[in-house]
């Protein structure tokens, strides 16, 4: 079957510009690129910008996975790792948080805080594989929703762990 365009565009984004056809743990290595997405959004150290680029991924997540379940046919396919890589700034929230209102810039985080984020990326894997209640129930949500929301559910457990490990190390 020969795809549109526009449906070509939509599974480049859903497959995590293709990191998700990688054909073993997709689902990590799309959590890699969550990182970098993590990285990109906190790199200016504006906590303005980093909400913004987590409320307007949400909906691509949502509607190009969606679209991707039907496009393969296939009930929340693995090559679709778009809810991986908008769930991990979610997951880092904690971590990049200077304070209510001020952000720790992308390359504070790289030079400082590498093992605060190598803990957001293996905890939010955890948390994504075992998925806790209500991680592994929200999957029954129809099409992207399903997709999307176990993720950001994961992401909220991360932050849970992340605030009490920043609070022991204080």
């Amino acid at each position: 079957m020969q795809l549109l365009r526009r449906d070509r565009l939509v599974l480049w984004i859903a497959q995590g510009f293709w990191v998700g056809r990688i054909p073993v743990a997709p689902g990590t290595f799309g959590s890699v690129l969550g990182i970098a997405w993590l990285l990109l959004l906190a790199w200016p150290g504006s906590l303005v910008l980093y909400l913004c680029g987590i409320v307007l991924s949400i909906p691509v997540s949502i509607l190009t996975a969606g679209r991707a379940e039907k496009l393969l046919g296939k009930s929340d396919p693995g090559s679709v790792v778009i809810d991986e890589i908008i769930a991990l700034p979610i997951a880092g929230l904690a971590l990049v948080l200077k304070s209510p209102v001020q952000l720790i810039s992308g390359a504070e985080l790289l030079s400082h805080h590498a093992l605060g984020l190598g803990m957001v990326f293996l905890l939010f894997r955890f948390f994504d594989v075992i998925k806790p209640w209500p991680v592994g129930v929200s999957q029954k949500l129809p099409g992207g929703w399903g997709i999307t929301v176990d993720d950001l559910l994961a992401a909220v457990y991360v932050n849970v762990v992340m605030v009490v490990w920043l609070n022991v190390m204080r």
